[in-house]
């Protein structure tokens, strides 16, 4: 009976969320159809969220875990300047780089975001730091880092080899960034809904003194959790390098308030334990969509958007809590 009610507690985010995507196509059929409702437009949206997109599958991840990673974005840019610089030196006088190189360097993102999502979970499973002070506090670490590296300038001397190849579409049709972000949303999904791993941190989440007490390790929970967010940020930093064709160290500065609206709007419950990847990803076009098509009214200034952005939490919160109340009540 309770996995039933769950079942329709996730449903009404999930149809929430439909609702609100057909009342914008709705509405942009009427007021900018021409602008909105073409190829080029569908495939620049495709090639433009997954950076953010990837780096709020870790935020979901570590939120269902009952923390949250408030340091992707400086994860994101301290592995993009890094793997720019290594670009740098790889570019010949031609502006060519060897064949290797792209393999090569998003195999050392995945280290590198693999490494410093595992500072992450020290700080938060042995530190015992608050994860939102932890990650809170790292970021602006990694940001630093990427300050003192670049003295704030952007880093972009490279070939663009990367970023024309980053940039291609398969088949002329399907961005390459849109299919480096479906095949982590599977991994993502195989992990939660299909493994061991995922039925661990939903506990976690739920419980992290029964799980304690069932026998989990939760410090190395934590850690592995960590570990994915930071590889998925990293690889987010990746499309950012090529979106970009440079890196610098305050790119992508809304990408973190973006992140969390995304996930809670998604349906992943903030004290965690609940969540699934299909609400988030539908919360990630429902947002895409809105800036674009925001974009396409001039008269509306784009230093709005995070406004508009910050007020769309905060009612979302407002509606989970709502609804949380009902349910409860219903349950008494």
């Amino acid at each position: 009976m309770n996995k039933k009610r769950n079942k329709l507690v996730v449903d009404r985010h999930m149809f929430r969320l439909i609702v609100m995507i057909v009342a914008w196509m709705i509405f942009i059929a009427f007021t900018r159809f021409r602008k909105f409702y073409n190829l080029v437009n569908f495939q620049t949206m495709a090639a433009q969220f997954p950076e953010f997109g990837l780096m709020s599958l870790g935020v979901m991840l570590t939120m269902i875990t009952g923390g949250i990673d408030l340091s992707v974005v400086g994860n994101a840019n301290l592995t993009s300047i890094l793997m720019a610089y290594l670009l740098i030196n790889m570019t010949d006088v031609a502006g060519a780089i060897p064949p290797y190189a792209i393999p090569l360097v998003f195999f050392l993102a995945i280290l590198i975001g693999a490494t410093l999502g595992i500072f992450n979970g020290l700080l938060v499973s042995k530190a015992h730091i608050p994860p939102i002070l932890a990650t809170l506090g790292s970021g602006e670490l990694y940001t630093g880092i990427c300050m003192a590296l670049t003295k704030g300038n952007a880093v972009s001397k490279f070939s663009r080899t990367y970023a024309t190849t980053i940039n291609n579409r398969l088949f002329g049709l399907i961005p390459v960034q849109l299919i480096i972000f479906t095949i982590m949303a599977l991994l993502v999904w195989f992990l939660l809904s299909r493994t061991v791993f995922g039925t661990k941190i939903y506990m976690l989440g739920t419980s992290a003194t029964a799980a304690k007490f069932s026998g989990l390790k939760t410090d190395t929970l934590l850690i592995k959790t960590y570990l994915l967010s930071g590889i998925v940020a990293a690889l987010g930093g990746m499309i950012m390098l090529a979106n970009y064709n440079s890196a610098r160290a305050d790119y992508g500065t809304v990408y973190t308030l973006q992140c969390v609206l995304i996930v809670v709007l998604g349906g992943v419950n903030p004290v965690g334990g609940k969540g699934k990847i299909s609400g988030v990803i539908l919360a990630i076009v429902l947002l895409r969509m809105l800036e674009t098509g925001l974009n396409r009214f001039p008269k509306i200034s784009s230093y709005y958007i995070s406004l508009i952005w910050g007020g769309v939490l905060i009612l979302v919160m407002v509606l989970n809590f709502f609804t949380e109340n009902k349910r409860v009540r219903r349950k008494g």
